[in-house]
């Protein structure tokens, strides 16, 4: 059975389980990463003697595998693993995390306890089945686990991680296209796990030459090992301070030139001068500008990385807001950065996106190239773009997208991007700071005093909803008339003509709005027909991220052009989608086969085993996972008068749990004189129950020939129990039915051609789904325009002559009741 991807994590992450407790997340980072390495390096290149890695027989993973419950684990796995170290030079790399280091594992039988558990999860994990771009789906997990590391380490551990979202709009903004050659080199000074290089050479289809340096040990080893797993064996990845001591690649009179460059610097560094000569620095970092304060980094790394570039190199480096405006040798640094042209564009993020500092950052793209010729900079705010991830703040697809196509094309988009000319910024004083040049703020909502003090709902705002006028122009006539006063029309006001309880309603069913939803959806008609015949068709020879690449790019640009709906919203549900859902689907498929991916699995459960699973499915006691294609859907194609008589059921059922508890709330209550007539089977917590009114009636029976017996009582109590037998029984008819369709589903996942398991996965389950959430955006406009047509009607549907009389009315009623009762 192939790994789907989230089941990839969830494994990962349960190894992270066994380490919890006797370390900090940035510590047993460290154990898991070097175990999914050893794991990869030895399922990838195991018995491959032309292999860029070397596996020994006593240096791979089967190795760490017989080592379970033995009382010498964690030093018997330190040797494994130095022995795959000394094969690969990879000595002080894989090796730096002690598995055998009794204060973070514990001692004698508790060390061994968890490494036998953690060394099992791993031995679960077949990384050979992944025949379907394997290296990016381990990438991927890679890249989850740095994410959550991050987000456990808690501040001052995340600075060895960019979020992966913020790494892909600098490795789409710094200037690689397809025509970038593999002998161009890339080259991150403070490269972390090494994240944000490989986004980077991920945009480079020819390939990319790639050079790194991080100063600290631990993290520089991650950035190696992460080279490795992302099939990278070749990056050049140095330790050391870029600052005080770059790495010189071979040139033995000044720092190496490279064709691009990405950062992601520590922000605000207090200590970059430490081993810096700033007032002659060797590479001549700073004489042309200014030696940036002691106490403040930012611009040392970013001059660093200036000076690092070829005459027609590009940067792209994520800097704090604080170096657009801050004064002083900053300011100077700031004035002649712009002067020479070098700086091309500036991004603003959102607040609250890296794990190391919730302040706001930006990024500062360089290009070197075109610095004589450039006119001004070009600007983005996005920091109004994003979704919240638990604590923190993360780009979306569709404001990664945004970002990029503005950058692109660098073309004005009011509120959002504008080319800024140098005149302006000189106007400035050399000022950049975003907010000074693009107002992204939502315009005021202004009252209108006139049409509070006479009626009517001003023009201005009527006016104000032109896109949609311009695609309902009947409708506007439909929802507003102009207003009529002491017999004239006056100008500049309308009123509604419908209750603003009604407008919603009058919009979906308007001609207008047909024509428009169906006009919107034949959009996606087109991209569905366009693309169905390869989601039909998809095999192993697939690439899953070029597929939903081009799934999405194409359904992006056929509702570029679309009225009202926001081609980014279209294409965000697309993503969302894949990543929810679709995604573990077709690498499901690719790996396995249509055939397979659609069968049921049978869910075993095995001794120890933390992470169970849900079955979908349960035939005599036996669970069952339905991978691909859930029971709901294959019930809805073939079973759909047993769905019927199901819900028919469920119906009937609910009805007799409603007259039970309509009865037992009648028949409980006490009045002023009388106990309740089912007191006596109450039980201490207030409940009637159905043993109690048994027992009840019994005992009636009994003295009912000694003295009088309530027959109002009694005749309760048979009602009730009467009820809660019909309860009960309707209850059973369902689950009967439930356990029938259950089998008629069982036989039939038994039976199901491929066709079929093709016809329910991407007709009923893909495309349905996302032609519903489509849909529902089409809606979304609609409920847009209706609720600030309402909100106008209702702010402006009393006036204050009318509001005055209504309140000198109710006073005078008011003073005639206080009169009645002798107060006046």
């Amino acid at each position: 059975m192939a790994l789907k991807k989230s089941e990839l994590y969830a494994s990962l992450w349960q190894s992270c389980d066994e380490l919890r407790g006797g370390m900090d997340a940035s510590q047993y980072k460290d154990y898991v990463l070097t175990l999914l390495f050893v794991k990869y390096v030895s399922d990838k290149y195991g018995g491959d003697p032309y292999a860029v890695i070397t596996i020994p027989a006593d240096g791979s993973f089967a190795a760490i595998e017989g080592l379970k419950g033995d009382k010498e684990i964690g030093d018997k796995i330190n040797k494994i693993i130095g022995r795959l170290a000394e094969a690969n030079e990879l000595k002080g790399v894989i090796d730096l995390a002690d598995f055998n280091d009794e204060s973070k594992l514990g001692s004698g039988k508790e060390m061994v306890d968890r490494l036998t558990n953690l060394v099992g999860i791993f031995e679960g994990i077949d990384l050979r089945a992944n025949r379907a771009e394997g290296d990016d789906l381990l990438g991927d997990a890679y890249e989850y686990l740095m994410r959550n590391f991050a987000t456990q380490s808690g501040k001052s551990k995340g600075q060895f991680y960019t979020p992966a979202e913020v790494s892909r709009v600098l490795a789409q903004v710094v200037g690689i296209t397809a025509d970038t050659r593999q002998d161009q080199t890339v080259y991150d000074p403070t490269c972390g796990s090494g994240s944000l290089l490989l986004k980077v050479a991920d945009e480079a289809p020819n390939g990319l030459t790639i050079y790194g340096q991080e100063m600290d040990n631990a993290t520089w080893a991650l950035a190696r090992m992460n080279m490795f797993l992302h099939d990278h064996p070749s990056a050049e990845i140095w330790r050391g301070n870029t600052l005080s001591n770059p790495h010189r690649w071979g040139e033995p009179n000044g720092l190496k030139r490279f064709d691009f460059a990405v950062a992601n610097p520590p922000f605000s560094y207090k200590s970059w001068t430490n081993g810096v000569n700033v007032a002659d620095d060797e590479f001549g970092r700073f004489q042309d500008y200014a030696i940036p304060p002691a106490k403040n980094g930012d611009y040392a790394f970013l001059l660093h990385i200036l000076k690092s570039l070829k005459s027609s190199g590009k940067a792209a480096v994520i800097l704090p807001h604080g170096v657009l405006f801050r004064g002083n040798t900053e300011a100077d640094i700031r004035r002649k950065l712009v002067q020479q042209g070098v700086i091309k564009g500036i991004i603003g993020l959102p607040p609250n996106l890296f794990f190391g500092t919730g302040i706001p950052a930006c990024i500062i793209v360089l290009d070197k190239e075109q610095a004589a010729a450039r006119r001004g900079v070009f600007m983005i705010d996005a920091s109004r773009g994003f979704m919240k991830d638990g604590n923190k703040n993360r780009l979306r697809g569709r404001d990664i997208h945004q970002i990029v196509d503005a950058f692109r094309r660098q073309t004005d988009t009011p509120g959002y991007a504008r080319l800024v000319p140098f005149r302006e910024i000189e106007q400035n004083d050399y000022n950049l700071n975003i907010p000074r040049y693009i107002d992204g703020s939502e315009p005021e909502d202004r009252h209108d005093l006139t049409a509070h003090l006479h009626g009517g709902i001003p023009q201005r705002d009527i006016d104000a909803l032109a896109p949609y006028w311009r695609v309902f122009p009947a409708l506007r006539g439909d929802l507003f008339a102009p207003t009529e006063r002491a017999g004239f029309r006056r100008t500049g006001y309308s009123a509604a003509r419908l209750p603003a309880g009604q407008v919603k309603a009058a919009i979906l069913n308007h001609p207008e709005f047909t024509t428009f939803a169906a006009r919107t959806m034949g959009r996606f008609g087109e991209w569905r027909d366009a693309h169905a015949p390869h989601l039909y068709s998809l095999s192993a020879d697939d690439d899953p991220k070029g597929l939903i690449r081009e799934l999405a790019e194409d359904l992006l640009a056929r509702f570029a052009a679309a009225e009202l709906v926001d081609p980014y919203a279209i294409y965000q549900i697309l993503r969302d989608y894949w990543a929810e859902t679709m995604q573990d689907d077709v690498y499901l498929i690719i790996q396995d086969g249509w055939q397979a991916a659609g069968a049921l699995r049978e869910l075993r459960e095995e001794r120890g085993q933390k992470r169970k699973e849900t079955p979908d499915l349960v035939v005599n006691r036996r669970k069952y996972k339905a991978d691909l294609i859930p029971p709901p859907l294959l019930a809805a194609r073939y079973f759909a008068a047993e769905l019927a008589e199901i819900a028919r059921l469920e119906a009937a059922a609910e009805a007799a749990t409603a007259e039970l508890s309509a009865f037992l709330e009648e028949h409980c209550v006490e009045t002023q004189n009388l106990a309740s007539l089912l007191a006596e089977a109450t039980n201490e917590k207030g409940s009637v129950t159905k043993g109690g009114a048994t027992a009840r009636l019994k005992a009636l029976t009994v003295n009912s020939e000694q003295e009088t017996v309530d027959s109002e009582e009694e005749e309760a109590l048979r009602r009730c129990l009467a009820l809660m037998e019909g309860e009960s029984a309707a209850g059973r008819a369902v689950s009967a039915a439930q356990k029938e369709l259950d089998a008629l589903l069982f036989a039939r996942y038994d039976s199901l051609g491929e066709a079929e398991i093709k016809t329910l996965t991407v007709n009923d389950k893909w495309l349905a789904t996302l032609a519903g959430a489509t849909q529902a955006e089409i809606e979304r406009v609609t409920q847009a325009l209706a609720t600030r047509v309402a909100l106008l009607e209702e702010r402006y549907s009393d006036p204050l002559p009318r509001l005055a009389a209504e309140a000198e009315t109710l006073a005078a009623k008011v003073d005639a009741h206080l009169q009645k009762m002798g107060v006046l």
